[in-house]
């Protein structure tokens, strides 16, 4: 199958995210500071390495479907939709609130596509359901550090 342009550029945009997530993930991971240091720690490599494995499906779906994946840093960096994460240590609580937005930013803008990519592809928005799925839960997990009983 050869894709729109318009399926093309959706799936840029999920992977310019995906490799944005992955970044920013790392940048969490190396300094966090703080109360659950390791639970946040270890469920961040688990969050990063499903963003790198999904960047990497997606830019290989846009070659399967003979398109051409731009995943320059200056692309990345000019096209994420995700804000940038603070440089320096970050308390855990914080970095929480943080990774959470950007869990959820991820998966919104792969809402945002799924509709036109269901159109055209269902094959390339069921990878898309599976990683909304497993973003979402993440967003949860990661989330739940900060909630009480009285917040959630």
């Amino acid at each position: 199958m050869k894709a729109s342009k318009k399926l093309i550029d959706s799936l840029q945009a999920v992977g310019v995210d995906l490799i944005e997530l992955h970044l920013q993930g790392k940048q969490a991971h190396w300094n966090l500071v703080g109360h659950n240091f390791r639970d946040l720690h270890l469920i961040l490599d688990d969050i990063i390495d499903d963003a790198r494995d999904y960047s990497d499906t997606c830019a290989e779906r846009i070659r399967a479907l003979h398109g051409v994946p731009v995943v320059a840093t200056a692309t990345v960096a000019k096209n994420t939709t995700l804000p940038p994460y603070p440089e320096g240590l970050v308390d855990t609580a914080q970095a929480v609130d943080l990774i959470v937005e950007r869990l959820d930013l991820t998966a919104a803008s792969m809402r945002k596509v799924y509709d036109a990519v269901d159109a055209e592809d269902g094959a390339t928005s069921s990878l898309l359901a599976d990683w909304i799925w497993k973003l979402e839960k993440y967003a949860w997990l990661v989330g739940a550090e900060n909630m009480t009983p009285n917040n959630g």
